[in-house]
C-alpha cells in the first residue's frame, strides 16, 4: 500500500473565468494555524518570483483555508531555531525577509482575504496586500514582544500599512486587537461579515480587471515610488514624465478613445 502523498503547504488556482489571468494563492496549512516554516516561505518566494513574471497577469488573490489566516511562525520550526547562532538566525530572518520583499515587488495588485485571526508574521504577509479584506470576527495581533522578540523582518511593511501611532502602541504592548480597529488605523481597508467575505473579494476582482491593465501596474507602481518623497521639483519631473509615457501608450490612447466613443476599451 502506497504512502499518502502529503498535502501541499500552498495552493494556486488560475480562474478561468478571467482566462488565467486571475490567480488565488492560498495558504494551506490549517492544522497548525497557516504558521510559517521553511518550507512554506521558500514556496511562497518561489511562487511570487514565478508570478511577477507573468506578463498577462491581472490579479493576485492571497487568502488561506482553515480557521485562522496565518498564526505567525511554526512552534516546531521555533524549537528547531531556540539553539541557533547569531549567524544561523540571521540567515533564517533573512529568507522571512526576501520573502515579504518578492511579494511586496509583485507588479500586479495582491487582493488580502482574511478569513481568520492574524498574528505575528502572518500581519507581515497582510501588510503587503494592495487591498485588504477581512472578516469581522478576525483577531490581529503583533505577538513578539510577549516571546521576548520584536516584529523586526516585518516591521517596514506594517509600518506602512498601520501608520507609526498605532505601531507605536501594538508593538510594544503585543494587544490583540479586531478587524473593526484595524480597519479605523487604515490596515484593513474593509471589513464585512464571514459570509460577505468571497462576495466581496470578487467583487474587488472584478474592478481591477476592469481597469487597464498596464494603468494598474503603473498606479501600483507610483504609490510605492512617491509615497515620503520630497515633493520637489525632480518629483514633479519624474510625475510629469510617467503621465506623458502612460498618455502616450496604446493603452492610453485606447483607454482616452473608449471613454471619449461611449465605449468598452479593447481591454474588456
Amino acid at each position: 500500500m502506497s504512502a499518502q502523498m502529503p498535502m501541499p503547504v500552498l495552493e494556486t488556482r488560475f480562474d478561468e473565468a478571467f482566462g488565467g489571468k486571475v490567480c488565488h494563492i492560498t495558504l494551506n496549512r490549517p492544522d497548525v494555524r497557516n504558521a510559517f516554516n521553511a518550507e512554506l516561505i521558500a514556496a511562497l518566494t518561489q511562487t511570487f518570483e514565478a508570478l511577477s513574471g507573468r506578463q498577462d497577469l491581472r490579479v493576485v488573490v492571497l487568502g488561506a483555508n482553515g480557521k485562522a489566516f496565518c498564526a505567525g511562525a511554526d512552534l516546531n520550526w521555533m524549537r528547531a531555531m531556540a539553539d541557533y547562532s547569531w549567524e544561523q538566525n540571521q540567515t533564517d530572518a533573512k529568507k522571512l525577509a526576501d520573502m515579504l520583499w518578492t511579494l511586496y515587488q509583485c507588479p500586479v495588485p495582491i487582493v488580502g482575504r482574511i478569513q481568520g485571526d492574524c498574528y505575528a508574521g502572518g500581519m507581515g504577509l497582510a501588510a503587503v496586500c494592495d487591498v485588504l479584506l477581512a472578516s469581522d470576527n478576525v483577531t490581529f495581533c503583533l505577538s513578539e514582544a510577549r516571546l521576548g522578540l520584536s516584529p523586526a523582518t516585518i516591521s517596514p511593511y506594517v509600518v506602512r500599512a498601520m501608520g507609526e501611532q498605532a505601531a507605536r502602541r501594538y508593538f510594544v504592548t503585543a494587544e490583540r486587537f479586531s478587524a473593526t480597529q484595524a480597519h479605523a488605523m487604515g490596515l484593513v481597508h474593509e471589513v464585512c461579515g464571514a459570509d460577505e467575505l468571497d462576495t466581496r473579494v470578487a467583487q474587488m476582482v472584478d474592478a481591477l480587471v476592469a481597469n487597464g491593465p498596464q494603468a494598474v501596474r503603473a498606479c501600483k507602481k507610483l504609490v510605492r515610488d512617491v509615497a515620503g518623497v520630497p515633493l520637489d521639483e525632480p518629483l514633479r519631473n519624474e510625475t510629469a514624465r510617467r503621465i506623458a509615457d502612460i498618455r502616450a501608450s496604446d493603452e492610453g490612447k485606447e483607454g482616452l478613445q473608449s471613454f471619449l466613443q461611449k465605449r468598452k476599451p479593447g481591454w474588456l
